[in-house]
């Protein structure tokens, strides 16, 4: 059953799914049904048909004829989404050292330090969470929509495969110290550090993701 929060149901929806199917929960080559998701999540079929054409759009899932087949992220588009990141997240890090403020700063702060706790307690599905709050934070703070909007869902995509980065320890360690060094510099307001270190922790990302 979903919980209530302070948006529309189909969005919920939408929400709830693409992040059962990024997670892996829903595996490649799996159909799902109108149906069975309804009964799943306690809810209507209008809700659940709009998330179901939206998560078409958005090429996760495909029609087939027999019913709508799940696609999720395959290595190939890993590799592209990763690709991607690495071409634009020093532009968002260099737009944020620029323009944010004393306030945001301390709030990338908080999750910085939030992300070393949950380190410290090897929690690896806390670590993966303030991890993606960073990176959506430094998108946000650049102060660019398109930037915001074109990065978030790329490092949402890449969730299943993060969350697996994560659970090793030596590779968790050295994504939070780079995480250090990024934050570091944004705090200098030094654009050209703060790209260079968010390009720096995105090329080791994708080095450890691609090896698994």
């Amino acid at each position: 059953m979903l919980e209530h929060k302070n948006y529309s149901l189909a969005d919920q929806v939408f929400e709830k799914l693409e992040n059962d199917i990024l997670s892996g929960l829903y595996p490649r080559g799996e159909y799902l049904t109108e149906m069975r998701l309804c009964q799943e999540l306690g809810v209507s079929r209008t809700p659940v048909r709009e998330a179901l054409r939206r998560l078409q759009q958005e090429h996760i899932l495909e029609e087939t004829g027999k019913g709508l087949r799940v696609l999720g992220i395959t290595r190939e588009d890993l590799q592209d989404i990763l690709e991607l990141r690495i071409r634009t997240e020093g532009l968002a890090a260099a737009r944020c050292a620029e323009k944010i403020t004393d306030e945001q700063l301390a709030k990338l702060k908080e999750t910085l330090d939030l992300q070393e706790f949950y380190l410290s307690k090897h929690d690896s599905d806390h670590i993966k969470g303030m991890d993606s709050q960073f990176h959506e934070l430094i998108y946000r703070y650049s102060g660019s929509t398109v930037i915001h909007d074109t990065l978030t869902p790329l490092h949402k995509k890449a969730q299943r495969y993060r969350k697996r980065s994560v659970e090793n320890n030596s590779r968790a360690v050295a994504s939070v110290e780079e995480h250090r060094a990024i934050y570091e510099a944004i705090a200098a307001r030094d654009p050209e550090a703060a790209a260079a270190a968010i390009l720096k922790h995105t090329e080791n990302a994708k080095n450890h993701i691609m090896k698994g």
